[in-house]
């Protein structure tokens, strides 16, 4: 099973790499990059969580508060559980 789990992290930073100079050769600046990764990311983390802002905070490993935040600071809408 490492073998498997090593081929899907090699996969996942090619990908990322790949990534990250099509945002580079399109002019993308960080700030909007970062911002984006953050929007999309917790977005994803949260609609898994069925809206549980608290599983969320869990499985990023952050205080549900500092969750509440990026919610605000990204403007996310808001969570709605199910």
């Amino acid at each position: 099973m490492g073998s498997a789990r090593s081929t899907d992290k090699a996969s996942m930073k090619q990908k990322l790499d790949d990534l990250v100079m099509e945002m580079i050769d399109g002019g993308i600046h960080y700030a909007d990059a970062r911002r984006e990764f953050e929007k999309r990311f917790l977005s994803r983390v949260i609609e898994l969580s069925n809206g549980n802002l608290s599983r969320a905070a869990k499985d990023l490993g952050i205080h549900r508060n500092t969750l509440r935040k990026k919610i605000e600071e990204l403007k996310l809408k808001s969570p709605r559980r199910r």
